[in-house]
């Protein structure tokens, strides 16, 4: 058994963006030498999160709108108490999730025609991390 860990940084320039992340994974992949397994990717912060989709902008702006609807951003949170402004940020990372498991099937990734890997970030503008672990033979 293999098991390889590593860690991407990340820092968007806007609070809320999407980053695709599939070619980090493969490039991680091609690194551990493995065959057959399993990659986890799981954003490392709690106002971000990791999503398998199509890679198409107007899906991404209507995923931000549905986020935005069940979690608005707004100035009654509870959690604005501490002195923090992301209340949402915290909600729409729930709704998302915050990892992934991706087959690895013949040395590549075994996603889906269309599948590609991002990183939904909801209160960016610093650096987070996304830890990327492989495991198989």
């Amino acid at each position: 058994m293999i098991i390889k860990t590593e860690y991407l940084k990340i820092k968007t320039k806007k609070r809320k963006d999407i980053v695709h992340l599939t070619d980090s994974v493969e490039e991680f992949l091609k690194r551990t030498g493995i065959i057959e397994g399993f990659i986890l990717v799981s954003s490392m912060h709690i106002t971000s999160g990791i999503v398998i989709n199509d890679y198409e902008e107007g899906l991404w702006e209507d995923i931000y709108k549905w986020l935005e609807d069940l979690a608005p951003e707004k100035s009654d949170y509870k959690h604005h108490r501490t002195g923090e402004t992301n209340g949402d940020a915290h909600l729409k990372r729930i709704l998302v999730n915050h990892q992934v498991i991706v087959p690895i099937t013949d040395g590549k990734l075994d996603l889906g025609r269309w599948e590609k890997i991002f990183y939904f970030e909801f209160d960016g503008q610093r650096e987070k991390r996304i830890i990327l672990k492989a495991f198989g033979e």
